[in-house]
Order: C-alpha cells, then sequence, then structure tokens
C-alpha cells in the first residue's frame, strides 16, 4: 500500500474519558483530573483504502495524556478488529494510525509513545441515545446521550478547536460504565465525560 492510493472512512465515532462533563480539553484546556485517560472508538460504515474495503469495521485507540493535551505527548494504543483479513488490518492500521494522512495524522502528530497494536473482537453498538464499546478482557464502556433542552435535540459542541476535522459536532454523553486495563494501564472512569458523532476521515 502507497501513500497515493485514495482512501476514505465514514461512520460512527464514540468517545469517553475521565473529565467532567463538558471535558475542557476539546477547547484546548487543561484536564479535570491533570491526565486525560480516553478512548476512541469508530465503526467504518463505509470505507476503503485503494480496493481494499473496510465496510462494517471497527478500530479502538486508548490515549493516556499527562497535562493539556495540546502541549504533551501522548501514549497511545490501537486495537483493530479481528474480523479483518491481513490486507484489511494493514489498511486500518495505516489510516488510523495516521500513517497516511487525513484527520488521524494530526492525531498521531501528539503522540509520543505506542505503546503497541493488536488485533482482537471489539464489540461497537449504536441504538439512540446509547453507545457501547468493549474488548473483551480490556475494554467496556457504556454512554447515553446527555438530554437537551429541548427534547427533540441533541446537546451537541459545536466546532470544538481540539477536533479540526470537517462536521464534526459531537453530541455531549456521560458514560455509565468505563473500565480499562492493558499496557500496564488501569482505570475505573464511569460516570464521566463522553461524546459520540458521525464522522468521515480522507487525505
Amino acid at each position: 500500500m502507497e501513500k497515493s492510493l485514495l482512501w476514505k472512512v465514514e461512520g460512527d465515532y464514540f468517545e469517553a474519558c475521565n473529565c467532567d462533563s463538558i471535558c475542557p480539553c476539546i477547547i484546548l484546556a487543561d484536564p479535570d483530573q491533570g491526565d486525560c485517560r480516553l478512548v476512541i472508538g469508530w465503526h467504518v460504515a463505509n470505507g476503503h483504502l485503494g480496493s481494499t474495503n473496510l465496510d462494517g469495521l471497527n478500530v479502538v485507540a486508548i490515549f493516556h495524556v499527562i497535562g493539556n493535551m495540546v502541549k504533551s505527548k501522548w501514549k497511545a494504543a490501537i486495537y483493530l478488529d479481528e474480523r479483518a483479513n491481513k490486507t484489511q488490518s494493514e489498511a486500518l492500521g495505516k489510516i488510523f494510525s495516521g500513517q497516511i494522512g487525513g484527520f488521524p495524522a494530526v492525531i498521531a502528530s501528539f503522540v509520543g509513545e505506542v505503546l503497541g497494536m493488536k488485533s482482537t473482537r471489539i464489540e461497537f453498538v449504536a441504538e439512540g441515545k446509547k453507545r457501547r464499546l468493549t474488548v473483551p478482557r480490556i475494554l467496556e464502556v457504556e454512554a447515553e446521550s446527555v438530554s437537551g433542552g429541548k427534547a427533540d435535540q441533541e446537546s451537541k459542541v459545536t466546532n470544538p478547536p481540539l477536533y479540526a476535522s470537517p462536521g464534526f459536532d459531537p453530541v455531549i454523553a456521560r458514560s455509565t460504565k468505563y473500565t480499562y486495563h492493558d499496557h500496564n494501564l488501569e482505570w475505573d472512569n464511569s460516570g464521566k465525560n463522553a461524546f459520540h458523532s458521525k464522522f468521515s476521515y480522507a487525505p
């Protein structure tokens, strides 16, 4: 696979962290607890790298950041959907590690240490206001959207500076469960901030 290959991935985005709602990191302020313990899950509804089809596959990334997110180097770990064949797994790894540009490359520019990348079972469920993300024996996240003042409208953050990604206006949510343990990192951040949104990335 070469950088010149065209690619695009789009679908559902879900994140949770250890900040109280709403996370100050998205407006470039310091995290509530002094560090950020962030998980991001992506469900690729439609995607490809060149002729490699990525429809229906999932990716999870864990980030640990001490201090302000734009002033510090992040630790990162990536989990790829075990249902992907070798070519698909390589494509997902290249895209979501930022090796071939687009918004994932913006995220990668903050990473100072990659703890690992591996294939595993990933469950990503989006049902109405609820989201669930699971990596067996490693990660469990459940969250629900915060009710807005108008019952028929979701509460959102519009054009946050940390996420310079077109059309990314995340719905404000709150986790009911968020536990992680792997790579000598372990935490329980249940009851804290979460966001979900659609996403679309391309070079």
